[in-house]
């Protein structure tokens, strides 16, 4: 069923489309987009719809998506959709990271020269099946790391000082009078040690804004030190068991890997980073004070989880990129990477494989 798109979506395409006759939302006819070069254009699936400026770059790099285009803005492709619109003529996919990639979709493909993912994160894709068939992988690295970090500064906030329980003390007519110890925080964040699991671009980014604009003191674990980013930081490299038990606040910033499965609050890297059961546990016997996450596993968080029930969890809906300025970087990123691999080219941010 197709969905109507919000005043908010709305606003995102007012905000991106370029002037021309083909201003306007998104729609069923975006898909045959591109005109009459799409005979001759690179066949290409798209699975979310794009901003006008974004779909105009890939038309001038060769592509085309007529049939292929799924036009609406707050809703996932379907599995069966995807599977169906692939084929031996399809040389690119433009996915997100809702969109898994796996073996299954790489043999509907089997001419598939690139698959280009709007996103900084790729473990929805088997990056191995795509090594084994030669197809080139793209995301989007970098272009999110402010936005992340304000939202990571944010949510430990909202935490920490008990924002969302408070807003909703006022509504419910729980706020009587000045109470002195009423929704006191535990600690203060300005001068409280902060633990960053992983100091890649946007664990430093956060540290940097907790450090530099709040005094805190910084502790960092990961797979290696890293004098470099952790010096102008005054960061202490410690292993993970230390850094949880020295941390006022513990930010998770690592990538999804085999390896970090397990870990206990904010999180704004991937939700499967976090052992949820344990997080929960951990909340209800105030054993930490409280966490603030923007991903879930799985995703969307289902209404009768029942992390949702705990007073002192602040859950968002994978938000942190959510500013249009880079959300539209990263579209005309994926763009870049779709049109070099369609055409043969390399990747201008392709990742290892």
């Amino acid at each position: 069923m197709k969905t109507r798109a919000s005043s908010t979506t709305r606003a995102w395409w007012a905000a991106a489309r370029p002037a021309g006759p083909s201003q306007g939302m998104p729609s069923m006819a975006r898909r045959f987009y591109g005109g009459a070069a799409a005979a001759t254009a690179a066949k290409v699936v798209v699975t979310r719809a794009l901003p006008d400026s974004t779909l105009e770059a890939l038309r001038a790099g060769g592509c085309a998506w007529e049939g292929r285009y799924w036009s609406e803005p707050e809703t996932a492709i379907p599995r069966s959709t995807l599977l169906s619109w692939l084929s031996p003529d399809t040389l690119g996919l433009y996915c997100l990271l809702t969109d898994k990639v796996d073996g299954e979709v790489l043999d509907r493909a089997p001419n598939l020269r690139v698959v280009s993912s709007m996103s900084v994160g790729v473990d929805h894709i088997d990056l191995a099946a795509c090594k084994a068939r030669g197809v080139h992988v793209g995301h989007t690295p970098g272009v999110l790391t402010d936005s992340t970090a304000d939202l990571a500064v944010a949510l430990t906030f909202a935490t920490v000082r008990k924002i969302v329980p408070g807003v909703a003390a006022v509504k419910n007519g729980e706020w009587k009078t000045w109470s002195p110890f009423w929704m006191a925080s535990p600690f203060d964040v300005s001068g409280s040690t902060v633990g960053v699991v992983g100091l890649g671009r946007i664990g430093a980014a956060f540290a940097k804004r907790m450090a530099h604009g709040f005094g805190c003191k910084i502790l960092y674990s990961g797979s290696r030190p890293k004098p470099e980013e952790a010096e102008p930081l005054g960061a202490t490299y410690v292993p993970l068991d230390e850094l949880l038990q020295r941390s006022d606040i513990v930010s998770v910033h690592c990538p999804l890997t085999p390896e970090t499965r397990s870990a206990v609050f904010i999180n704004t890297s991937r939700g499967p980073v976090v052992d949820q059961e344990a997080l929960y546990d951990a909340l209800a016997s105030n054993t930490i004070a409280a966490a603030g996450l923007d991903v879930t596993d799985p995703e969307p968080l289902p209404t009768s989880s029942p992390l949702l029930g705990l007073p002192n969890l602040v859950v968002v809906p994978h938000i942190a990129s959510a500013t249009y300025p880079t959300r539209m970087k990263m579209a005309m990123m994926a763009a870049d990477n779709l049109v070099a691999g369609v055409q043969g080219k390399t990747l201008p941010f392709a990742v290892k494989l």
